[in-house]
C-alpha cells in the first residue's frame, strides 16, 4: 500500500511521458499481484491469457472464481469489467468498474474503461468526468487526449 502511495505521489508530479509510462507499469504490476495469495495471482494471469485468446466466457468463469475467493481485490473486478466490455455487456461492466473504484479510487484503467462505455452510450459529459477524475492523480495520462475528441462528438450532436 505504501509503495503504491509513493508511486501515485510521483505520478502526480511527472510531466514527461517516459517517466509516467514507467510509473504506470509499476502500478499495474502491483495491481496485478494479489497482496497475500499467489494462487489468485496465477489465476488472474490465466484469466488475462484467456481474454487475449478471445475465450471470454472461460475468462469470465476464472474471474468469478477469484472474486468468490477475494471480493476485495480491485484488479479481479477490473479484469472482469474488461471481459464484460469485450462482450458488449456494458451495464455489467459499469457495475464492476464501480466496485473497482470503491476499492481503488485512483484506478485510471477502470476510469478510462468507464469513459469508453459512456462514449458508446453517448453519455459524453459523463465520459469527460471519468477522464478528468483520472487526470487529477495522473496529470500526464495519455487518455486525457480523449477529451477534445469527446468534445467534438458533443458539438456534432448539437448541430
Amino acid at each position: 500500500e505504501n509503495i503504491l502511495n509513493n508511486l501515485f505521489n510521483q505520478l502526480k508530479k511527472v510531466n514527461n511521458s517516459k517517466s509516467a509510462a514507467l510509473l504506470e507499469k509499476k502500478i499495474w504490476s502491483i495491481w496485478n499481484e494479489h497482496p497475500t495469495n499467489n494462487k489468485l495471482t496465477e489465476k488472474l494471469e490465466f484469466g488475462i491469457e484467456l481474454m487475449q485468446y478471445g475465450d471470454y466466457n472461460y475468462a469470465l468463469k476464472i474471474f468469478d472464481n477469484i472474486l468468490v475467493a477475494d471480493p476485495k481485490w480491485s484488479e479481479a473486478w477490473n479484469k472482469r469489467a474488461t471481459v464484460y466490455f469485450l462482450l458488449s455487456q456494458y451495464i455489467d461492466s459499469l457495475d464492476d468498474i464501480d466496485k473497482v473504484l470503491n476499492i481503488e479510487p485512483r484506478h485510471f484503467g477502470a476510469l478510462s474503461g468507464q469513459a469508453r462505455i459512456f462514449i458508446k452510450q453517448k453519455k459524453y459529459e459523463k465520459a469527460i468526468e471519468s477522464i478528468e477524475r483520472a487526470l487529477k492523480f495522473y496529470p500526464s495520462f495519455k487518455n486525457g487526449e480523449m477529451i477534445p475528441e469527446i468534445e467534438r462528438l458533443i458539438r456534432e450532436e448539437s448541430i
